[in-house]
C-alpha cells in the first residue's frame, strides 16, 4: 500500500491518472468492496457535509453551551461586502456553518476531525459550485483529500491531544487543498505542493478550545482553514512549488506537535483557554 505523498504522486504521474482514480482502486484491493459501494459510501459523506453546511448558512444555529452560534450565517450575508471576494467569502462561512451545526450537536462528517469538520465541505462545496463541477467530481475529490489525511495520520497524527491544533485545521486544510487542485484540474504534484503549503503555514498551531469546547477559537479557524486551503490550491496552480517536500513538512509537524507544551494540546490550559475572558467563559459554563 502507498505510505507517502510522494509514492502517491509517483504512482498517479506514471499511470497518468488522477490520485482520486488511483486512491479508490487500491482502496477496493484493500478493503474487498467495489469501487462503486466504496463512491456511493462516499457520496453519503458529501451529503452530510451539504446538508450541514446549507442548514449552518440559512438559520442562526447555537451551541449548547451558547458561547458561539451563528457565525455561518452572519459570513453568508456578507458575502457580497466582502474584500476577499464571494468564494473565500463563501467557503469561510459554509466552513462555520458546518461547526455551528457541529457546536450544536448535530450531524457532521469529522474530516479528519469534529473540530476541523467545516474546512473541506467549506471548500469543496464552494470551488465545486464556483467551477460547476458536478456532484460525482465533488466525491471524487473526497477520495483525494482522504489519502492525504491517511498519509498523515500514519506518518504523524489527526490529533489536537497529541499534536495541537495543526493536527486538526492544519491537516484539514491540507486535505482540502489537495482536493480543491484536484477539482480545479490540477496534477498530482500540484496536489502535493498545495499539502505542503497548507501545513506549513500553521505549523506550531496550537489546540487551546475554551471550556475545553470545540467552539472558542474551533470555529473561526476552521473558516481560516478553508480559505488558506483554497489559497494554497492557487499557489500550487500557479506554478509555486513548496521548497520542503510534503512528507518532510509531516513529518516536521510530528516533531513539533512532540515538542509542544501539555498545556497548548486540548486541555484548555494555554493559548486563549487560559485568558482572562477564557476562564470566565469556563467558569460560567
Amino acid at each position: 500500500m502507498i505510505s507517502t505523498i510522494e509514492e502517491l504522486v509517483a504512482t498517479a504521474e506514471k499511470r497518468g491518472c488522477k490520485i482520486s482514480t488511483l486512491v479508490k482502486e487500491l482502496e477496493a484491493k484493500s478493503t474487498g468492496k467495489s469501487e462503486e459501494e466504496l463512491f456511493q459510501r462516499m457520496r453519503s459523506f458529501l451529503q452530510v457535509m451539504k446538508e450541514a453546511a446549507d442548514k449552518g448558512v440559512s438559520q442562526e444555529i447555537r451551541s449548547v453551551s451558547g458561547i458561539t452560534g451563528g457565525e455561518g450565517l452572519k459570513m453568508w450575508n456578507a458575502v457580497d461586502r466582502s474584500l476577499l471576494g464571494r468564494t473565500a467569502a463563501m467557503a469561510a462561512a459554509r466552513a462555520m456553518a458546518v461547526s455551528n451545526v457541529n457546536a450544536s450537536m448535530g450531524k457532521i462528517v469529522a474530516a479528519p476531525t469534529a473540530g476541523s469538520c467545516g474546512i473541506l465541505p467549506g471548500a469543496i462545496l464552494t470551488v465545486g459550485e464556483r467551477l460547476s463541477k458536478t456532484e460525482d467530481e465533488m466525491v471524487d475529490s473526497l477520495f483525494t483529500a482522504a489519502a492525504v489525511g491517511k498519509i498523515i495520520a500514519l506518518h504523524a497524527t489527526l490529533s489536537g491531544a497529541e499534536g495541537g491544533c495543526q493536527a486538526e485545521c492544519g491537516s484539514a486544510s491540507a486535505m482540502a487543498a489537495a482536493a480543491v487542485v484536484e477539482l480545479a484540474g490540477g496534477t498530482p504534484r500540484q496536489a502535493a505542493h498545495a499539502v505542503a503549503m497548507a501545513l506549513k503555514a500553521v505549523m506550531g498551531l496550537v489546540c487551546d478550545p475554551v471550556a475545553g469546547l470545540v467552539e472558542v477559537p474551533c470555529v473561526k479557524r476552521n473558516a481560516m482553514g478553508a480559505v488558506e486551503a483554497i489559497l494554497a490550491a492557487d499557489m500550487a496552480m500557479a506554478g509555486i512549488e513548496s521548497v520542503i517536500p510534503a512528507d518532510e513538512v509531516i513529518e516536521a509537524m510530528k516533531e513539533v506537535g512532540c515538542m509542544m507544551s501539555y498545556k497548548l494540546r486540548e486541555t484548555a490550559m494555554g493559548g486563549v483557554a487560559a485568558t482572562p475572558t477564557g476562564k470566565k467563559l469556563s467558569e460560567k459554563i
